[in-house]
């Protein structure tokens, strides 16, 4: 179910920076998760490590789930929760399965072409990553809380 945000006016284009601070952020959020399913594999497996075809599926699934369950719920994963990021769609709604899918694997892309797909934010009008253009989404600045507060009480003043 889509969910269309209320602040578009008040957002503008998410830069590099941070988006390479959530990128750090949930990279470490996701370690952990990581973590959690090696030791799980290695307890099934009666204590030997797991480095078969299943055990890597799983992983990447898990990565996947991790980062669609975020973006198609609130548009925000920890870290960009941290750094005020959201993905949408270019008319301020929540992404589907599909686009997240599709942001999802340009994003590998992206990370294995040494990191070009996150560079072109630098060159790109609208500060659009490669997969931001595939998914037809955007990342965007949240303003800071008290000052969503503050035009939320202004607009219920009129």
């Amino acid at each position: 179910m889509s969910r269309r945000f209320t602040d578009l006016d008040d957002s503008w284009p998410a830069g590099l920076g941070r988006r390479l601070g959530a990128m750090i952020y949930d990279a470490l959020l996701l370690l952990a998760v990581w973590m959690l399913i090696g030791f799980v594999g290695v307890a099934l497996n009666q204590g030997e490590a797991n480095e078969s075809p299943l055990f890597q599926a799983v992983l990447f699934l898990a990565t996947f789930v991790f980062f669609a369950f975020f973006w198609m719920r609130g548009g925000m994963t920890l870290g960009m929760q941290a750094w005020r990021l959201r993905v949408q769609t270019h008319d301020g709604v929540s992404i589907g399965l599909w686009q997240s899918l599709v942001r999802f694997l340009v994003a590998g892309v992206a990370l294995l072409a040494c990191g070009l797909g996150y560079w072109w934010i630098l060159f790109d009008g609208e500060k659009r990553s490669w997969p931001d253009l595939a998914s037809g989404t955007r990342v965007v600045v949240l303003p800071k809380r008290s000052k969503r507060a503050g035009v939320a009480s202004k607009n219920s003043l009129d």
